[in-house]
């Protein structure tokens, strides 16, 4: 063998990869494969819970569609005892108000027998709201009345509860204030109104949570 023989062997010999160099190299290929293919089958399962979720976990009575898409508080004992209310926020920043399930207006003999929007210095239900701006929509306190709900023997002011734009006015309540008594939380709905973001979240800390609110009235 010649010496430029030798030293070319030599030279293959020296850049050679050793075998356990092979060997990493191998694993470092194969692990960009692997990390893939666990990323997968991890997405595969995560969709898996969401499209075939637990039986266990389910809950034994289905959600509403007030639950599933509000976002449910209330303000008990609103301006005066018994008067409590609910404020239901969508996702959008809208809330609907109305009245609570624990209200007094349905403790009273013969229940609830009307409902009229002509209270303060106009009627709420004469008010139209149009455009994407809200063109002509009142701005309101949260002690603002909205409506006056009539029983045999009383009355009660039902009111804004947050601060914010008055919308819209449940009109069907004036014909069908029966409503109210099947579907309080629902089609009988009081009025939309349209909060600041700020406004918002400063009347949010006064407003209890569906829990908070069961517990304080033994709903539970």
């Amino acid at each position: 063998m010649s010496d430029v023989m030798v030293d070319h062997t030599q030279k293959l010999e020296d850049t050679a990869v050793p075998n356990n160099l092979e060997q990493q190299d191998k694993q470092d290929e194969e692990q960009p494969q692997q990390s893939v293919q666990e990323n997968a089958e991890y997405e595969d399962e995560e969709l898996h819970k969401h499209l075939v979720p637990d039986i266990i976990q389910l809950p034994l009575i289905p959600p509403s569609a007030v639950e599933f898409n509000f976002a449910s508080y209330f303000a008990p004992d609103f301006m005066k005892p018994g008067n409590d209310q609910y404020v239901y926020r969508h996702a959008n920043g809208l809330c609907v108000v109305g009245l609570a399930s624990t209200h007094l207006a349905f403790k009273d003999k013969g229940g609830i027998t009307a409902v009229d929007f002509n209270v303060g210095k106009s009627d709420r239900s004469g008010m139209k709201v149009t455009g994407k701006r809200k063109k002509n929509a009142q701005h309101f306190e949260s002690n603002t009345a909205l409506c006056k709900v009539c029983t045999n023997g009383d009355s009660y002011i039902v009111r804004c509860c947050v601060k914010g734009s008055l919308l819209e006015v449940n009109e069907r309540l004036i014909k069908q204030p029966e409503l109210l008594h099947s579907s309080a939380d629902r089609e009988g709905y009081i009025a939309i109104i349209m909060p600041k973001p700020a406004d918002w979240l400063k009347v949010k800390a006064s407003l209890l949570s569906l829990e908070e609110f069961k517990k304080l009235r033994a709903l539970c």
